[in-house]
């Protein structure tokens, strides 16, 4: 299929939806605004390993700032890092009304924050799982993580990566054995498995990185990833294979540009285009949309951080990393992300209402913890 051609489809499904009647949302007008902007902000725990009783992401979680938290191979403690973990996850659930993701970025292979060096059990690449192509290595592995994190205390996994291999020289993908395969349905089926093993363990996972990083030459953590003259539609399918099989539990999506897409160039994070129309309408997906870290260069060396926050907001993004882990940053709390969400609704530039749909899928997420 041409660009042209996806083009016309997107447009028509378009059309067709705008006129489909929209559920109504389950909304708690007892809660907060303060609350609601609070669920949309996912945030690192700090540089530390060790969790004190004076941190202040404590006392942004009690005060309904944050509405789940990220941890980095920098917060395993050396000496006991199971222990340490499990101290510090309870610590951190105890002070939420609303429970709290607690998440972490576990692929396997290359992307994994609990290395063997540390006592976890040792993982595989996506790639080497994809090209043996046999369900139980996939299940047995993805067990393996996914028991470690329920002992732990986490709750929510940023995986499976389903970008299709379209560039066997992606830095930040095929090269890193991130993929599955080339073939979006031999993604589709792995990753389906990772899926279902997580949900054994009651682990969510979230699916990236939307519409698609496969076809990359470029690595958006330093800079910004131009894919217009190389995406291809097949980098949409095992999204779509999975939403029809049942086994998506949230998206997040890519700061990679694509102006076939979207003509303004807006990374797809920030683009209504992409997350809107494409995801939410063409592919009639309702769930919740992450976003990727909105401190890699592609996003913070290119837009402003109220800028680029009232951008993913306004696209369609549920919750709002600021992680605290990308070199050369400002360092933002989740109370700087909270007052700059604050003040875009208090100034009109943001409905309620938009919090509300973000608030509404969140919790119907959370449901499942």
């Amino acid at each position: 299929m041409t660009y042209k051609h996806l083009l016309f489809v997107l447009s028509i499904f378009c059309s067709l939806n705008s006129f489909a009647q929209t559920d109504s949302l389950t909304l708690n007008d007892s809660v907060s605004l303060d609350i609601m902007i609070g669920q949309m902000i996912m945030t690192g725990i700090g540089d530390q390993s060790y969790m004190r009783e004076d941190d202040l992401i404590l006392k942004e979680i009690r005060e309904g700032k944050v509405g789940g938290v990220i941890y980095f191979e920098k917060n395993v403690n050396r000496n006991s890092p199971a222990d340490q973990l499990k101290r510090g996850i309870s610590m951190l659930k105890a002070q939420a009304e609303i429970p709290l993701f607690v998440s972490i970025d576990e692929e396997g292979g290359l992307v994994n924050r609990l290395k063997p060096k540390y006592g976890f059990p040792e993982t595989k690449k996506a790639g080497y799982l994809g090209e043996i192509d046999n369900l139980d290595s996939t299940a047995f592995y993805a067990e393996r993580t996914a028991s470690t994190l329920n002992d732990l205390g986490f709750n929510l996994n940023y995986a499976p990566d389903v970008d299709v291999a379209v560039y066997k020289e992606n830095p930040v993908i095929a090269k890193l054995g991130r993929s599955y395969s080339d073939d979006p349905l031999v993604v589709a089926k792995h990753a389906s498995q990772v899926v279902k093993t997580h949900r054994e363990y009651q682990i969510l996972t979230v699916l990236k990185h939307f519409p698609g990083h496969g076809s990359s030459h470029a690595d958006s953590h330093l800079g910004v990833a131009d894919v217009t003259n190389y995406w291809e539609f097949g980098e949409l399918m095992p999204y779509r294979a999975m939403m029809d099989s049942g086994m998506v539990d949230a998206i997040m999506s890519a700061h990679i540009v694509n102006k076939h897409l979207d003509p303004d160039g807006l990374p797809a994070t920030l683009s209504p285009v992409v997350i809107d129309q494409v995801l939410r309408k063409f592919l009639k997906y309702d769930g919740v949309v992450f976003s990727d870290d909105m401190q890699m260069h592609a996003i913070s060396k290119n837009f402003g951080f109220e800028e680029s926050i009232r951008l993913a907001i306004q696209a369609g993004v549920d919750v709002i990393m600021f992680a605290g882990n990308v070199p050369d940053n400002q360092k933002k709390t989740a109370t700087d992300v909270h007052t700059a969400i604050k003040n875009l609704v208090d100034t009109g530039v943001i409905s309620a209402q938009r919090i509300k749909e973000s608030y509404d899928r969140i919790m119907r997420l959370k449901a499942n913890l």
